[in-house]
């Protein structure tokens, strides 16, 4: 995702409908985070690197979506909660962001690959 300006484009009856690829890692981000268990969304080094050298802050960070045709492919990395199951909570990932995407874009995702970076740790857990 090139400045985040790649597009996918459906032809319509009455013109071309074209969705940023941004806009899908943010459903994507948005559906990885709601399911109970995710602590966060993963960063990783290069998206970093380019907040510091002045690049504008990405909503999506570590969330990749790549496109052939109308076929959509989702990675994603994520941290786990403690004391979560780590299975359970990807396939849920999985499942969330699968339906999300295809329900608000009506494109055909191919596969969502949950990358669990790590685990999170509750700060208040001293309670």
């Amino acid at each position: 995702m090139a400045d985040g300006k790649e597009y996918i484009s459906r032809p319509d009856e009455l013109g071309n409908i074209h969705i940023s690829e941004e806009v899908l890692a943010v459903i994507a981000a948005a559906a990885a985070m709601e399911v109970e268990g995710v602590g966060s969304l993963s960063t990783n080094l290069s998206s970093d690197i380019a907040e510091l050298l002045g690049g504008k802050k990405n909503l999506s960070k570590g969330i990749h979506i790549s496109v052939e045709e109308e076929i959509i492919r989702v990675d994603l990395s994520i941290l786990i909660k403690y004391g979560y199951t780590i299975i359970d909570v990807a396939k849920e990932v999985q499942n969330a962001v699968y339906h999300a995407i295809e329900n608000t874009s009506g494109l055909t995702v191919e596969c969502v690959n949950v990358h669990v970076a790590g685990v999170a740790f509750d700060r208040d857990s001293g309670k």
